[in-house]
């Protein structure tokens, strides 16, 4: 079991005057069916203001209407982290090992105690340790369990859901502004593979003054237990992106081998979401953590290698426009 904190929290250094948001979450699906569960604490600064809680939840399932969703945001009284725990959003824990909580809204009754387990290291996504220090870019992120087996219970109104050893993954972001436009993506629970073998990918174009960068890949393929990290700024020239709001093609180069792939789902199984910068402008966010993916591994002087998994995957697009024609929660943020 997990026991000991791999990262931390941000926020509680963040001077007075500045702006910031950070989430902790997970992903976790079931092992041969298309069902699923992401969960997201996060902080949420604006300049000058008290760093304040919300709670997101939602189920996934492939053979329903849409997915079920909810969430609650909390006085910033309420927020806090400690020695033992990543964040506390009133009741509600991260911590490591176990994710607790409640996210009671009109639309939904949804509640989760899971408990995980994860033998991989942290993947820091940026690939040099001064990036993280760095004002550019205004989003940090890393995966302090990239892959993670979850086992619990998670109750969406009427609806109670046992998980026992779901893969899935925990992550963690934080920054003073969200990427112009971004990409998450994660797989894991391969046809034929198991937890030695997974993918998580960031990508991301970021505004710098009035310019907005080429797509920029920070991802890693677990094969077989070796990580082979792709993408990074001196690839960004040969990283190849087509996203749609249900899904997208992509090639993500690396040292010593590189990626095409193919990641998404109905539009149903969609959930939309209002994600708002500390200092105000607003993306929509679309999320299905039940995606299908497909991954071609082209290595120099060996066969290909096809990995694909249905129904266990994650694609999230972060973006500006609004006519993308997915339906959006009815949660403010920010």
């Amino acid at each position: 079991m997990t026991a000991q904190l791999v990262t931390g929290a941000r926020f509680p250094s963040v001077e007075p005057k500045a702006g910031h948001y950070e989430s902790f979450y997970l992903k976790a699906c079931h092992p041969s069916a298309p069902l699923g569960v992401w969960i997201r604490y996060t902080i949420h600064k604006a300049p000058g203001g008290r760093p304040h809680g919300s709670l997101w939840f939602v189920l996934f399932d492939a053979t329903a209407d849409e997915p079920l969703a909810s969430k609650v945001t909390l006085d910033p009284d309420e927020t806090g982290n400690g020695p033992d725990h990543y964040v506390h959003i009133g009741d509600s824990r991260f911590e490591p090992g176990r994710v607790v909580g409640r996210a009671p809204s009109e639309q939904l009754d949804a509640a989760w105690d899971l408990t995980f387990e994860s033998s991989e290291p942290p993947f820091h996504h940026l690939p040099r340790a001064w990036m993280y220090r760095a004002p550019i870019p205004k989003t940090k992120l890393l995966s302090p369990h990239p892959a993670a087996l979850f086992s619990g219970t998670v109750t969406a109104g009427d609806r109670s859901v046992e998980l026992d050893g779901w893969p899935g993954m925990v992550g963690h972001n934080w920054g003073a502004q969200h990427a112009e436009r971004w990409i998450w993506m994660h797989g894991t629970g391969f046809e034929g593979r198991y937890g030695s073998t997974w993918f998580d990918a960031a990508i991301g174009r970021i505004k710098v003054g009035p310019l907005t960068t080429p797509w920029i890949g920070n991802a890693v393929l677990c094969l077989n237990g070796r990580r082979h990290r792709l993408g990074g700024p001196e690839r960004a020239r040969s990283t190849d992106v087509s996203e749609r709001p249900d899904g997208c093609d992509f090639t993500l180069p690396g040292k010593d081998l590189s990626v095409r792939g193919t990641v998404g789902s109905e539009r149903r199984n969609f959930v939309g979401w209002i994600y708002a910068d500390p200092d105000g402008p607003e993306h929509n966010t679309v999320n299905c953590s039940i995606a299908d993916m497909t991954l071609t591994v082209v290595r120099p002087g060996a066969e290909d290698l096809t990995l694909a998994v249905s129904g266990g995957a994650t694609y999230e697009l972060g973006m500006r426009e609004r006519d993308h024609g997915m339906k959006i929660q009815p949660f403010p943020d920010g």
